[in-house]
């Protein structure tokens, strides 16, 4: 087969600012949350850069409804760095993961490629791409999904599915069920042949159930209707081919995450710290080599500090995450915490949570501009931006 014939592309999902789609605030107040820092880096930036260990990788596209311009700074920066060509493409409105991969199907077809990828940008793993493309030519099908075993306790918040324990062939496959199913769940990564958009094609949105009551509510929160294109990967192409020997899986034992909330960003950003130290060290010494925080205090555990931040002597600062332009004074800490952009920590003052990375408020966030004044403790709260406090809370959502 020549090289022409092996190219791969890869898609990554970002989504878009859904008025219900409010968990991540007030972190998303200020910026996409796929352009979030996690370990430094922005959260897609991740993917993208598990995608340039893929071999004959032509492209990797952003598929979302975000503005262009949001993105565009980014993606030029990106494909400079990796040397990886970047593009971001707009949906005119939300299709689902399958239809939004079908809607833009000329253009990721342009290069020809033997394979696909289709990643989710809200999942933090060790993205074992390569693995899979080999397990995945080795199957023989269309497709071949990630997936990893959890406890049966927490597998119903996934998609569960069964599989061949000697073929791997996907048996069968649910979204969210209410009984137990299997402890094996779907990391929303994925590998397709273009086979891909025949399946995709042959499926009707009228000749299938009506949409769940959630998405109804979606369409009216964002004024308009669900397009008849609209289609879902897991419900509407995944359980269908279930046991055709058209899918297949590849299991990872590796670390994996969904980001959902600010909470599970702090806890993805000191898995992908703790996975630098045996692929990038070079990060952890040196950080990007442009802009440099003054760092004057005790760092570490699992601590990303962001350009231009000022840490004053005696400061302790555990499992956080401080952003652009913060500046904690002496004898400051900051322990189980994201720390806004712009924002000032106080002397003597404690910004502090349980660590408790699922619960709403387990880790205390403070939006763009907060003010921490003197000797003032904020313990297991949120704090929306521009906000000033003088004097100490505990376990409250401050407006």
């Amino acid at each position: 087969m020549g090289i022409s014939e092996e190219k791969v592309v890869a898609v990554i999902m970002v989504g878009g600012p859904l008025k219900v789609w409010t968990r991540f605030r007030p972190l998303s107040l200020n910026i996409p949350k796929p352009l979030f820092p996690l370990a430094g880096q922005p959260m897609v930036n991740h993917p993208i850069s598990a995608c340039k260990k893929i071999p004959n990788l032509a492209q990797v596209y952003l598929i979302g409804f975000y503005e262009e311009r949001e993105f565009a700074l980014f993606v030029s920066s990106i494909s400079n760095e990796l040397r990886v060509p970047v593009r971001y493409l707009k949906e005119d409105k939300p299709h689902g993961s399958a239809g939004g991969l079908y809607n833009f199907r000329d253009r990721i077809m342009e290069d020809n490629p033997s394979h696909i990828f289709l990643l989710n940008c809200d999942v933090c793993c060790s993205f074992p791409l390569p693995e899979m493309l080999e397990a995945h030519k080795s199957y023989g099908g269309i497709g071949t999904i990630l997936v990893i075993k959890v406890s049966p306790e927490s597998a119903n918040q996934f998609g569960e599915l069964v599989a061949d324990p000697v073929t791997n062939e996907l048996l069968h496959y649910t979204e969210k069920p209410e009984t137990f199913v299997s402890d094996r769940i779907n990391c929303g990564a994925y590998v397709f042949t273009p086979d891909i958009f025949t399946a995709i094609q042959g499926f009707s949105i009228f000749n299938n159930l009506l949409l769940p009551p959630y998405l109804i509510f979606e369409s009216i929160c964002i004024g308009r209707s669900l397009p008849t294109d609209f289609v879902r990967l897991d419900q509407d192409i995944l359980s269908p081919l279930a046991g055709k020997k058209k899918l297949y899986v590849y299991e990872t034992r590796d670390f994996w995450e969904q980001i959902k909330t600010p909470g599970m960003s702090l806890k993805c950003s000191g898995l992908y710290l703790a996975q630098f130290r045996f692929t990038a060290p070079h990060l952890l010494a040196n950080g990007d080599g442009t802009k440099k925080a003054t760092v004057s205090g005790d760092i570490g555990p699992n601590v990303s500090i962001s350009a231009n931040a000022r840490i004053g002597a005696g400061v302790r600062l555990v499992d956080c995450i401080i952003l652009d332009d913060v500046e904690i004074k002496e004898n400051g800490v900051v322990i189980h915490a994201i720390v806004g952009w712009k924002s000032s920590i106080g002397r003597w003052s404690r910004v502090q949570a349980s660590g408790d990375h699922n619960a709403k408020l387990g880790v205390t966030i403070l939006g763009e501009s907060v003010t921490v004044e003197d000797e003032v403790v904020v313990t297991n709260s949120i704090v929306l931006p521009n906000k000033t406090l003088n004097v100490s809370v505990q376990e409250e959502i401050i407006l």
